[in-house]
């Protein structure tokens, strides 16, 4: 993850839960800027002893004390499916989490970021994201 971007503010965005590859995806409303903040992601705080015996899929380590669990129900952002070419990147700044724009994304497409090589390897080997599943392994 990297840090320090300029402004941890997202955008007034129209972000819409709907049906994707995977289940369901959040996808963008309207065009999203190269770079804007797009989102935060929420939830609970876990402990690290919490984190290790949870079944939750949707756990985000922002140091090695502090993990937030992102459920859906309360956080939208817990619907930015994995891809291994993405179109979004999360940010940890102040122990929270923000999501980016690492291009322009236009209305209708999903949002996605790169879950990680340990996630993918503990969750879904193989990796099932579209740009995988046309072929185009990591």
């Amino acid at each position: 993850m990297k840090t320090a971007r300029k402004r941890y503010v997202p955008g007034d965005f129209t972000l819409n839960v709907k049906r994707s590859f995977a289940g369901l995806g959040l996808f963008a409303g309207e065009r999203i800027p190269k770079n804007a903040c797009i989102i935060e992601y929420v939830g609970r705080k876990v402990s690290k002893k919490e984190e290790i015996t949870s079944k939750s899929k949707y756990l985000f380590s922002v140091n090695r004390n502090k993990t937030i669990d992102g459920k859906p129900k309360v956080n939208k952002a817990g619907y930015i499916n994995h891809s291994c070419k993405p179109n979004a990147e999360p940010f940890i700044y102040k122990q929270r989490v923000w999501i980016f724009a690492t291009r322009s994304i236009k209305p209708g497409e999903e949002i996605t970021y790169d879950y990680g090589e340990e996630y993918i390897k503990e969750h879904c080997t193989p990796c099932k994201c579209e740009h995988c599943r046309k072929g185009k392994r990591r």
